[in-house]
């Protein structure tokens, strides 16, 4: 078990949190097929920042990998620095400076990140993960912040935070976070979610404990998996991440699911010569870098670059973590259903990211988010 979770986390879990109520009034079938969408998308979303690990997998096909990763401009450059945070010193200085990735899922990467194609209230952020690579590259984290959380959006006013998404793309939604937390975000990707499952696959399944049984999203009667650890493939571990009913949790649990199932495919996908047979890494990093896109900031020296510093990286030297949450409610004027924020709780997580000292502030204090444990339901 890890230390104690959100305070009162699933005290009304009537929204969302990562699937729920968009503004407007969608039909069920509609919300049902935009929720297991999401479910997809926090999972591949979460692999999104530690990508670039497998570029050294290739060696010389570095420069094949380049081609096909997909770059959607710089957001940056319509940010104004002045309100900008700035990057304090770490608590423990390291030869390099810590790492900080703003990794969204979306239903369409390519208009979403795309300038000449993106349009204002056309796209939302399915996903949103804050991936922090500390200065030694000895360690990851990865946290999660509820897509329904309701934050000021710098402009705007008071909205969900992947409204800011629709608003003004990925510069407004770096603006965003950077406020929310006083983070210093260094490059942003953005996850498609088509190739999940195909992922899944081309790692020959991952290894999952289940912690109940599973059933068919839209059967709810049709067992796919019992309970116990199994090797699923990628249409089982779908079924398990997109699981709604039967969770006490809700969608709180929803999440830990999808992370766990992240995390299964790190710990495949550097265990079991994955990146070091090249017939299995070719496959894999194909089907990733189909994937993902990163903004302009991250050329090939950066990539390969970055993939020697994490060459000792594993499953177990990454953290996964959600915002801290007070519980879920209704905007003010009672039309959407939002995630509040636990500021009092967050204030020392984003410190402890922003000065580098995440690991050791997820492992010591008491006040830490529970970390993503074994017993996942």
């Amino acid at each position: 078990m890890g230390r104690r979770g959100s305070r009162d986390a699933t005290e009304q879990p009537v929204g969302d949190v990562l699937g729920g109520a968009d503004e407007g009034n969608d039909d069920g079938e509609v919300r049902e097929r935009r929720a297991g969408r999401r479910a997809l998308v926090v999972a591949l979303a979460a692999l999104g920042g530690l990508v670039l690990v497998v570029v050294l997998a290739l060696g010389g096909g570095a420069l094949w990998l380049d081609s096909r990763v997909e770059r959607f401009g710089d957001p940056f450059t319509a940010i104004p620095e002045a309100g900008r945070p700035t990057r304090p010193a770490p608590v423990v200085a390291a030869d390099r400076e810590p790492l900080n990735v703003l990794v969204l899922g979306s239903d369409s990467r390519i208009s979403a990140g795309d300038p000449s194609q993106w349009e204002a209230g056309a796209q939302r952020t399915d996903a949103i993960m804050l991936v922090h690579l500390d200065g030694d590259r000895e360690h990851a984290s990865v946290m999660s912040i509820p897509r329904d959380s309701w934050v000021d959006v710098p402009g705007r006013g008071m909205a969900k935070i992947n409204a800011s998404y629709s608003y003004g793309g990925p510069a407004l939604l770096v603006q965003t976070v950077e406020q929310l937390t006083g983070v210093r975000i260094d490059h942003v990707a953005i996850a498609d979610f088509d190739s999940f499952t195909e992922l899944t696959d081309a790692l020959g399944g991952v290894e999952i404990t289940v912690g109940q049984d599973v059933y068919e999203y839209v059967a709810p009667d049709k067992l796919v998996v019992g309970a116990g650890t199994h090797v699923l493939d990628g249409k089982q571990a779908l079924a398990y991440a997109r699981q709604r009913y039967g969770l006490p949790g809700g969608d709180f649990d929803r999440v830990k699911r999808q992370q766990n199932w992240a995390r299964a495919i790190l710990t495949k996908a550097v265990s079991q010569g994955t990146l070091t047979d090249p017939a299995k890494a070719t496959r894999f990093v194909r089907v990733v870098s189909g994937a993902v896109a990163v903004d302009d900031g991250l050329g090939l020296t950066d990539l390969v670059g970055l993939a020697t510093e994490l060459k000792g990286l594993r499953a177990g030297d990454v953290a996964f973590v959600t915002a801290p949450v007070l519980g879920t409610g209704w905007s003010p004027d009672g039309t959407q259903s939002i995630v509040n924020l636990d500021l009092e709780l967050l204030a020392p997580l984003a410190e402890a990211i922003a000065t580098d000292d995440v690991t050791r502030y997820l492992a010591e204090d008491p006040d830490a988010p529970e970390l993503l444990g074994t017993d996942v339901r």
